[in-house]
């Protein structure tokens, strides 16, 4: 079925929400999120910020919007990596994905820091952002599972019926918790090492951050299941 044929008045809405957001864009790799502004947003546009906050409620509203873009383009680029790969052993796969990661920030490190660097103060993006950030994460999290050898134990600990209850939120399915701390932990080690290399904080060291990043992949995988 098509669909719908939009206004022109839509479609200038659209066209002028995404001019504001591009130019948002810039401010966020100029300044960081604290430097997003709704008015001098409008003052590059041409237009006046009470006629920019007929598109925008408030910054936060803006802020929000490029969380979820971000989120959605990082969720698009796993999702492609892991479709790419879907034949390969799970620990290539597993290796594909900590670089489409590391690619993807390095490509817009001010989009990473948006979703990933220093909060906003006074910012607190929508719970919908939880479910765009697990899209990003589940094929990580895939690949990790198709790695875990069988007889894996159930939940043991504390920590164990977190994360079951974790991913039961998330409505993924049952896996054994080791196959989730697993998941988590490789999660967490991209993170680190992307946000330090992010910030240039290998810059003064010598040292080249992509075997550094492969490297602790490699540790991931070699890892003794317990």
């Amino acid at each position: 079925m098509d669909a719908v044929p939009r206004s022109p008045r839509e479609r200038f809405r659209e066209q002028t929400r995404n001019e504001a957001k591009q130019v948002a864009l810039d401010q966020l790799a100029e300044s960081g999120p604290a430097g997003i502004s709704v008015n001098a947003i409008a003052k590059r546009m041409g237009v006046t910020g009470p006629a920019l906050y007929r598109y925008f409620e408030s910054r936060d509203a803006l802020l929000t919007d490029l969380v979820v873009d971000a989120y959605n383009d990082l969720g698009d680029a796993m999702e492609a990596a892991a479709q790419a790969h879907r034949g390969a052993e799970p620990a290539t796969r597993f290796r594909e994905l900590g670089a489409r990661f590391r690619s993807w920030a390095l490509a817009q490190p001010h989009r990473y820091l948006l979703l990933f660097g220093t909060p906003v103060p006074g910012f607190r993006a929508p719970e919908l952002t939880i479910d765009l950030a697990d899209r990003a994460f589940r094929p990580v999290v895939d690949a990790v599972a198709d790695l875990a050898p069988g007889g894996l134990p159930a939940e043991r600990t504390a920590f164990d019926r977190q994360l079951t209850a974790w991913r039961e939120r998330r409505g993924g399915s049952p896996l054994p918790p080791a196959v989730l701390q697993r998941a988590l932990l490789a999660w967490s080690r991209m993170h680190g090492l992307i946000s330090l290399e992010v910030e240039g904080q290998f810059g003064g060291m010598l040292v080249d951050p992509e075997p550094l990043f492969r490297a602790e992949l490699e540790s991931v995988l070699d890892q003794p299941w317990q």
